[in-house]
């Protein structure tokens, strides 16, 4: 009988320490299983979720310590998310998570927005630090929605400028350019809410200009061994910057490339008209620039509309070196449209090409 006990005992204590054995192993690929799924779940946009929500999987019920832990990885990944776009992810994915290295690149055609606050500098110097940090974080919080509403996402902040990035993975260049349009459009209606609020308060509308441009673009990593950022590079970056730098010059609030605009047109129609042909700074080769105004009042879409023959006449003599009709053109077109800066602009280059 001793013996019968002696062996139960010893049964039983070796299933005790199988079970305890077994049960850390579980929970160990439980672990593994939530952090899988959560990974999973975040290519494909499922994440993030409101911080207040706990992550409730059948298989870890009686596991509330590896709920935790999958809620505070969800919670760190959502922190992360907003110094890394998701979308910057998804190319990376392309090449498997190994691929997030230094000097991982990935090509890609994408539709660029630079966004710019106009006359920045001065307002900033009327500005204290914290007021200047408030004005820019109110700001580019009202900008945040229309871009990401439209499939698109910020790569980054440059001080008061904003460069955008419209992948859109599923669709075409047309989808991509149109995506652009629509975010830039959108981008200035959320501005002139934006300046109605600061009119009421008592500060200082402000205005900004948007470049637009589609192209091939290198996306990857720059940096060193323990600093590493993601970045875009290429041509199409840099032309889009100069587009929209030539905003404030024409003094008007979006500008696009004959590539873009023609890729957008085919999908939705908005309104716009040519407003010079140049070659931008740094480039060996001239660059059809299109304004787009469908977000501006009916008399003015009209008025602008009324302009664009008339622009479109005087490029061409100006290409044909018939400098002086196409400057008699311009100043003719100014004196009717004396708020119009392009034609300002037009008269300006061809009396440089004259003298």
């Amino acid at each position: 009988m001793i013996y019968v006990v002696v062996v139960l005992a010893i049964y039983a204590l070796g299933m005790t320490l199988l079970w305890w054995r077994l049960k850390t192993q579980v929970a160990g690929h439980l672990d593994a299983m939530l952090e899988f799924q959560l990974l999973k779940r975040s290519q494909r946009g499922e994440l993030p979720l409101s911080p207040s929500k706990t992550v409730d999987w059948d298989a870890a019920q009686d596991e509330p310590e590896i709920i935790d832990k999958a809620n505070e990885a969800m919670r760190l990944h959502q922190t992360f998310q907003k110094f890394v776009p998701r979308q910057f992810v998804d190319h990376f994915d392309k090449g498997g998570a190994d691929k997030l290295a230094l000097g991982y690149a990935d090509e890609d055609e994408v539709a660029v927005m630079f966004c710019d606050i106009r006359g920045f500098t001065g307002l900033s110097e009327r500005l204290s630090p914290q007021e200047l940090m408030n004005f820019l974080n109110s700001y580019f919080l009202r900008m945040n929605a229309p871009i990401h509403a439209n499939n698109g996402f910020i790569d980054k902040f440059i001080g008061d400028a904003i460069m955008a990035l419209f992948d859109h993975p599923t669709g075409s260049s047309a989808d991509k350019a149109a995506d652009a349009v629509r975010a830039a459009l959108d981008l200035q209606k959320a501005l002139r809410l934006y300046n109605d609020h600061r009119s009421h308060s008592g500060y200082h509308t402000i205005k900004n200009g948007i470049g637009l441009h589609i192209g091939p673009v290198v996306i990857g990593t720059v940096g060193s061994d323990d600093r590493m950022d993601t970045t875009v590079i290429g041509d199409s970056v840099n032309i889009t910057q100069r587009i929209e730098a030539m905003t404030e010059q024409l003094n008007v609030d979006i500008l696009a490339s004959r590539d873009l605009c023609d890729a957008a047109y085919s999908t939705f129609r908005f309104a716009h008209r040519l407003v010079d042909n140049i070659v931008l700074k740094g480039k060996t080769t001239s660059i059809e620039l299109i304004e787009i105004f469908e977000h501006e009042t009916v008399e003015e879409i009209a008025r602008k509309q009324s302009t664009a023959a008339t622009i479109k006449e005087g490029i061409a003599l100006r290409e044909a070196k018939k400098y002086e009709q196409a400057l008699a053109l311009f100043c003719q077109a100014y004196q009717e449209h004396q708020d119009d800066k392009v034609f300002a602009h037009h008269i300006d280059v061809c009396q440089k090409l004259l003298s």
